[in-house]
């Protein structure tokens, strides 16, 4: 284990040392993470929450959302609330009316804003096939113009997309569903880097932020979800590499550091590789070697 510390702090050493701007923090649901010494121990001022659209009419979403803002608002942490499908089962969700969407969203913004809630993604990983968003780059741009209307002052994630080879194509017809107004206004693109930092490369997160930049040449960056994979369907169970992951995410988040605001890693608590895990932390609190490498990069 301190070997592999080393070789990681050893590596990040060769990089410039990163922007002051660039704020790190935890994208989990969890809102025991908040009294974990371990996240104490970041010193991370800002975490990521993603709820249902329609949270509304679901006490049990609705409730979980309560205790998550809550516990990060005794941390002193500030919540990024992002709005998310109700549905992640592939093809099954359906798309909401934009009428529909202010009305549930609305809800969401009066609820939780009055308690310091005032960064909002429009929606969750909209290039995703388990999202609704998949396949309709304007629905999401009109749903941006909502949020917008929805929350004055706001800091908005108009635009929010896994890194895959298609990406610059759903950035490019999103803004173009835009009006000019509301193309100067989404000024914020939220990236979920998995496959550049999991096979330690940029180029979808380049292609990303280059094709917003065509359309709007302030944009800039929030990493909303990110991080070293420990299992998923196409890596085995491997704490190691994860760690070697993160290593080359904090690289990447050091030469973008000029254009990227926020980095949100996810997760906290793995689920002992059971599926996607992304955890910086086993089932049983026990720290993962990537914990240590983020430690070492935030201190």
């Amino acid at each position: 284990m301190r070997a592999l510390l080393i070789a990681c702090l050893a590596a990040l050493a060769l990089a410039p040392a990163a922007s002051a701007a660039t704020t790190f923090g935890i994208g989990d649901e969890s809102p025991s993470m908040f009294t974990d010494p371990l996240f104490t121990a970041l010193h991370a001022g800002i975490a990521r929450y993603f709820v249902p659209w329609d949270a509304m009419r679901r006490p049990e979403s609705l409730a979980a959302a309560d205790a998550y803002v809550a516990a990060a608002r005794d941390a002193g942490v500030r919540v990024l609330m992002h709005i998310s499908t109700n549905d992640f089962t592939h093809d099954a969700a359906r798309l909401p009316s934009v009428g529909a969407y202010e009305r549930y969203v609305r809800f969401l913004i009066d609820r939780y804003r009055p308690l310091g809630v005032v960064d909002w993604g429009v929606w969750n990983e909209e290039n995703h096939i388990s999202e609704p968003t998949y396949r309709s780059p304007q629905r999401a741009a009109q749903l941006f113009a909502a949020m917008v209307r929805m929350c004055s002052g706001c800091k908005i994630v108009a635009l929010d997309l896994l890194d895959t080879r298609h990406a610059p194509h759903y950035v490019a017809n999103f803004y173009r569903a835009l009006g000019p107004v509301n193309r100067r206004r989404a000024s914020i693109v939220g990236i979920h880097n998995y496959e550049d930092v999991n096979h330690e490369r940029r180029s979808g997160t380049a292609g990303i932020l280059n094709a917003a930049r065509r359309y709007n040449s302030r944009v800039r960056m929030w990493w909303t979800e990110t991080g070293g994979l420990v299992s998923s369907g196409k890596f085995t169970c491997n704490e190691r590499r994860a760690a070697g992951s993160m290593a080359w995410l904090l690289k990447l988040a050091r030469y973008y550091r000029g254009s990227l605001d926020r980095v949100y890693v996810y997760s906290w608590r793995g689920d002992g590789c059971q599926g996607f895990d992304a955890g910086l932390t086993r089932p049983n609190g026990r720290v993962r070697p990537a914990y240590r490498t983020l430690l070492a990069y935030m201190h």
